[in-house]
């Protein structure tokens, strides 16, 4: 069995972090823990940009864990980007440990509308999906159903599935990087 730390970065519930251990567990079968944040997020702040780069956040969430310990999901309330792209709801290291995934753009209150938590929660659920599937080696899918599927805006995430696709599901289960999810068969 795989598993998987959980580290809040910011703002974070406990509830949500309990909500999402759920979702990665029912998905991906691993053991998931809480971890506490080992490292001053002020280190991937972009001052010029006003965001926060999420491949640093990688990094030091790479950092804060051991060798023995399997992969880690860092979950944030900050803006995140990437230097091609004005911003990203995640980032993840493919066929790698670490993964980081964030609601600031999630939030419908974003984009001018009423806050919707049961809104927010699903679209973060999905991105957590989508970024450790990524870890475990999944690439984007063509099926806009599947949670592998690319986001760009965030109606995207909205339209795509919670769950994996027979096809990635398939890959999922056949790569030697998932021998420790054999459950899932």
């Amino acid at each position: 069995m795989s598993a998987i730390a959980l580290v809040p970065i910011g703002t974070v519930s406990e509830g949500l972090l309990t909500r999402l251990g759920k979702t990665i567990d029912e998905t991906f079968r691993a053991t998931v823990s809480h971890q506490a944040l080992q490292f001053d997020p002020s280190l991937a702040f972009d001052a010029y940009r006003n965001q926060y780069n999420s491949t640093i956040f990688l990094s030091l969430l790479l950092n804060s864990l051991n060798e023995t310990e399997g992969k880690v999901l860092g979950v944030t309330d900050f803006d995140l980007f990437v230097p091609v792209l004005t911003f990203v709801f995640g980032e993840a290291q493919l066929n790698g440990r670490a993964a980081v995934v964030s609601s600031f753009r999630l939030r419908p209150e974003y984009y001018g509308l009423r806050a919707d938590s049961t809104l927010l929660e699903n679209r973060i659920e999905k991105e957590t999906v989508h970024e450790i599937g990524h870890t475990f080696g999944l690439l984007h899918c063509s099926d806009a159903a599947c949670v592998m599927h690319s986001s760009t805006y965030a109606e995207d995430i909205d339209l795509k599935g919670s769950r994996l696709c027979q096809r990635c599901l398939y890959q999922l289960l056949s790569t030697d990087s998932t021998a420790a999810i054999d459950s899932l068969r």
